[in-house]
């Protein structure tokens, strides 16, 4: 089987052909490091992890490269704010992000480059783009001459003209055309600042990811992934800045996840919809914020609330109670050949086929679903062996490896001492409706059901589930 993606660039699904056979070359944008990432940050985080995690599942092997820009008007104005240097600001809330991405399972990239240690490589693709024609320098600042490339829109689908025609013109600008986009600015005081060919001063925002990209994955790489507000311009302006200075055709394939929306509006900071990752993830655990942000297709828009997040919750436990179900089985399974072999390999199936159709881990999500009440049925049935048992564990295991979120993290499962104060009250509910003490079995029952646990009655015994 080949796997699909939707490439925004010819706005069609295309079977992926990576440039070297068993390798895939990723360069996702990360943050601009001035503050804590919101929920909207943390999607694309969430959803090209995945698709990482997916590649190497199906056998590739994957270079991932996610940045951070750590040179930026926001950064400057928060260190004022925060009366820290700006290095210090970046410092902080890098760290934060490990932190709070790491609560959702999001795996550290191959490499994290930062812009301020790459600003060699970033004046050097500067020159090549003024010595191909495409830049100039003026008082100190270099511009990209977006008219001088023919091919400029070709992601965005934006007509140059038109865009002229709607642009600002700011008087005193020294720009020739207000189309053109700074690669360099001149140094102003009290900013950060490197020496260069044109002067002291800073790069751009976009040519920091065409430079970096270029170091670590090549002038020319697979997939290059990143949210639907970067396509422009920032991602039209990467593309434009790396033609400009080797060719080629850069990132082959162009992923970008959908918003999240609060009230069917786009969540952003602009804008003062957004809601702190650190902040949900304080009400919420990460694998249910990860099983959110999944549940969908990542083209496809999620409109957020706490409502969802708590229906999020609900789904997920359907399926660690399977898990648990089938833990509570192996104790009493019996030796023998496998049984449901074949129920391992359709799920296993399901799953690839829907996460190879543009990684489509909604419908992914689904087919576990699938086969958690074909399991639970077979173990109701009582007729799992041993050999079972090891085939369904080590399938949900294949399940998480892909999306994160499957398995119960370690840190969240119950203690021993926990797991033997539980059995001891349902022993001790169980021995009341022995005695017909139905007001003692009652009362158990109902205080466990609200701290969250429900007892189920079945002719194995009591058993738990969370709720």
């Amino acid at each position: 089987m080949t796997i699909r993606l939707y490439n925004s660039k010819t706005n069609q699904k295309e079977d992926f052909m990576p440039l070297e056979a068993g390798k895939v070359g990723i360069y996702c944008c990360g943050p601009t490091v001035y503050n804590y990432i919101h929920l909207g940050n943390a999607r694309p985080l969430v959803v090209f992890d995945t698709i990482r995690r997916y590649f190497t599942y199906r056998g590739y092997k994957v270079n991932f490269v996610q940045n951070f820009t750590d040179v930026d008007d926001k950064i400057i104005n928060r260190s004022h704010d925060e009366n820290i240097t700006a290095e210090a600001v970046t410092q902080k809330y890098i760290a934060a992000y490990f932190e709070d991405s790491g609560k959702l399972n999001v795996l550290k990239a191959d490499t994290h480059p930062k812009v301020t240690e790459h600003m060699s490589e970033i004046i050097k693709m500067i020159e090549d783009i003024i010595a191909n024609g495409h830049a100039y320098v003026a008082e100190g600042d270099v511009y990209f001459s977006v008219h001088s490339l023919e091919s400029y829109g070709e992601l965005s689908g934006r007509n140059i003209e038109d865009m002229r025609a709607g642009a600002r013109v700011i008087p005193g600008d020294i720009k020739r055309d207000p189309m053109d986009f700074a690669l360099w600015k001149a140094a102003k005081p009290g900013e950060p600042c490197w020496q260069s060919p044109w002067g002291e001063g800073r790069p751009g925002w976009h040519i920091e990811c065409s430079a970096m990209s270029c170091k670590y994955l090549g002038e020319t790489f697979d997939i290059h992934g990143g949210g639907q507000d970067l396509i422009f311009p920032h991602h039209e302006n990467e593309i434009a800045q790396s033609k400009a200075a080797h060719g080629g055709d850069f990132a082959r394939y162009w992923l970008h996840n959908g918003f999240i929306t609060i009230n069917e509006e786009k969540m952003s900071k602009s804008l003062g919809n957004f809601f702190l990752l650190r902040d949900i993830l304080a009400k919420f655990p990460g694998d249910v914020v990860r099983y959110y942000l999944l549940a969908t297709h990542y083209r496809s828009p999620i409109d957020f609330s706490d409502d969802k997040l708590h229906a999020a919750a609900k789904s997920l436990e359907r399926i660690r109670n399977s898990q648990r179900l089938l833990k509570e089985y192996a104790a009493r399974a019996a030796a023998g050949d496998a049984t449901i072999t074949a129920l391992c390999d359709g799920a296993r199936a399901a799953f690839i086929e829907a996460m190879d159709d543009d990684f489509n881990t909604a419908l992914a999500i689904s087919e576990i679903f699938n086969f958690c009440r074909e399991l639970n049925s077979a173990i109701a049935a009582e007729t799992l062996t041993k050999a079972d048992v090891e085939l369904a564990t080590a399938l949900f295991g294949e399940f998480d490896a892909v999306l994160g979120m499957i398995n119960e993290p370690e840190e969240e499962k119950q203690d021993g001492r926990e797991e033997a104060l539980l059995q001891l009250i349902i022993k001790i509910r169980g021995e009341a409706r022995a005695t017909k003490n139905w007001a003692v079995a009652d009362a158990i029952r109902d205080g466990l059901k609200e701290i969250g646990i429900a007892i189920e009655d079945t002719p194995n015994g009591a058993r738990w589930k969370n709720i």
